[in-house]
């Protein structure tokens, strides 16, 4: 029978009590794991943001990886390996709004990887939210001619321009005209719409315009825009 000598018995031991730190107390390394994982949309600039662990050691760098629904394999996000921010733009990966897609995300620390964190799963389409549209008043007489300008997504067409976001969902814009504070009149009119024409105005008055987004799929809607007054002739 073999006899494990002195020394030998001791390199056992601390093999056998190292191999259980590794792989029976992972909690160490699961502390520094990031928290809240999620992607956050705005006109389909689709950024990644996740916190900071509570244990979190300094200089923490994280890798992000993403992939489409049903991909076996995940693909590092170039432009995320090694960060120290705790938000990725995954815009130009992710720019297909009808596809689904997945995010993880894990730090690296003194003591070494963290373990992955997934995102839920993310559909641009349903989940991106809009900014007002931008509009610009133009009176002549007793009419106020509204040209709405849709919100632009961080993506950019052939000749470089980014592309307005109703290139890929449909809009309607509610546009809001008040005089003294007090809504008169609501217009509603759809992405294809260039320009609104409201007529039969007082003269010499002043109006306010405000605009928002809505989707008509799901009824969500923006935050209204700032008020652009303009005064009839």
């Amino acid at each position: 029978m073999f006899a494990l000598t002195g020394p030998q018995w001791m390199d056992l031991v601390f093999a056998m009590a190292f191999l259980c730190w590794a792989d029976c107390n992972p909690s160490q390394q699961d502390d520094l794991a990031p928290l809240e994982v999620q992607f956050h949309s705005l006109n389909f600039r689709n950024v990644l943001h996740w916190k900071q662990p509570h244990k979190a050691a300094k200089h923490l760098k994280y890798f992000v990886q993403h992939k489409i629904y049903g991909d076996k394999e995940w693909t590092d996000s170039d432009h995320c390996q090694g960060i120290q921010k705790l938000e990725c733009d995954l815009s130009q990966v992710t720019s297909d709004p009808r596809e689904w897609y997945y995010a993880r995300v894990r730090s690296l620390s003194s003591e070494g990887f963290s373990p992955w964190v997934l995102s839920p799963r993310f559909y641009p389409q349903w989940e991106t939210n809009f900014s007002p549209p931008q509009i610009k008043p133009t009176v002549t007489g007793q009419t106020i001619t509204v040209q709405i300008r849709p919100p632009r997504t961080p993506l950019r067409g052939q000749k470089g321009s980014r592309i307005r976001v109703t290139k890929l969902q449909k809009l309607t814009f509610r546009i809001f005209l008040m005089h003294n504070g007090v809504e008169e009149e609501i217009h509603e009119t759809d992405s294809c719409s260039k320009d609104l024409v409201i007529e039969g105005l007082r003269p010499k008055t002043t109006y306010c315009l405000q605009a928002l987004s809505i989707t008509p799929r799901s009824g969500r809607k923006s935050l209204r825009s700032s008020s652009t007054c303009v005064n009839t002739h």
